[in-house]
């Protein structure tokens, strides 16, 4: 069972993954292959984006759980972990999968992503971890429950990559009311955009 503040948690990715599905079967099939200024991909790409980042971070939570909380800084094989080109490959091979198949392949990782949170003490989401760092960002170290926090809007930050491609949906009331959420704000501001590294 899940602690109340991993519970928070998982109830605010289940809307998030809610309400981002419901925007992106909006999309007509032109605006999802519309490229994404500032990004090499288009906005389809960041569905199966957010649909298979949950396995690296099951992964990750699971060695925090089982007291490894440097787990993310290497992949599978031991080797170091490289964000940016394990994201890359799982989007392109995902690029004429329909919506549906992406959609499906996403719930069955989030269930097995909440069942992973829900291991998650207190203690251990105080702890400082390791982030690899990308191309956007540097290497650092923060509260784990820190970036829980941001982390449960991830699917509303690349919503708003998305209307970047698709300005006459950012103008709709909903959409800038889902966009300020302070955590999509700030990562706008400080890590969108182009390659910094």
């Amino acid at each position: 069972m899940a602690t109340a503040r991993m519970q928070k948690i998982i109830d605010t990715i289940t809307d998030e993954r809610r309400r981002f599905e419901t925007f992106c079967r909006s999309l007509s099939d032109e605006e999802l292959a519309r490229p994404v200024p500032d990004s090499t991909w288009i906005v389809r790409d960041f569905i199966p984006h957010l649909g298979t980042l949950d396995t690296e971070l099951i992964r990750w939570f699971e060695g925090v759980a089982n007291g490894v909380p440097d787990a993310i800084e290497r992949d599978a094989d031991g080797r170091p972990f490289q964000l940016d080109n394990w994201n890359d490959s799982t989007v392109a091979e995902r690029r004429e999968w329909t919506l549906d198949k992406i959609f499906d392949e996403a719930a069955a990782n989030r269930e097995r992503l909440i069942v992973t949170l829900e291991k998650l003490t207190d203690e251990q989401t105080d702890s400082v971890t390791k982030m690899a760092g990308d191309s956007k960002r540097p290497p650092a170290e923060v509260p784990l429950k820190l970036f829980l926090a941001g982390w449960a809007h991830h699917d509303a930050v690349h919503v708003a990559d998305m209307l970047k491609a698709l300005p006459e949906r950012a103008d709709e009331p909903e959409m800038r009311a889902w966009m300020d959420h302070p955590a999509v704000t700030w990562y706008q501001k400080t890590m969108a955009g182009p390659t910094r590294n």
